[in-house]
């Protein structure tokens, strides 16, 4: 089950900063820029799904509740799920959706 509060949380963050598409998809709510998803809120994990610079994920791994996002037991690179006990400090949600925001508005947009 989807973690209402929280996408409401990450609604409020990323509607004041870009425009966005909010989709339910992949059991959660994943929110996009320019077509790209920048973050999401995990129904399966409970955690927040953040779009990294690939270049970054190792470093960004290092942050406190940070870990990989696996997809048939293999870690994606350019992704990292971040515990829900992380981001339920306000500071640490904002600068994760910071993160993803970022990335997804740093890539080529996708046509509808």
């Amino acid at each position: 089950m989807v973690d209402e509060l929280l996408v409401g949380r990450v609604r409020e963050v990323v509607g004041a900063r870009v425009p966005v598409v909010e989709r339910r998809m992949f059991g959660g709510v994943a929110f996009l820029v320019g077509g790209h998803m920048a973050v999401g809120v995990s129904g399966r994990q409970g955690a927040l799904m953040v779009r990294v610079p690939p270049d970054d994920t190792q470093r960004l791994l290092a942050e406190p509740g940070a870990r990989p996002f696996e997809m048939r037991g293999k870690a994606l690179v350019g992704w990292l799920l971040v515990e829900p006990g992380v981001v339920a400090d306000d500071d640490e949600l904002h600068h994760w959706v910071d993160v993803g925001l970022a990335h997804a508005g740093s890539l080529p947009a996708k046509d509808a």
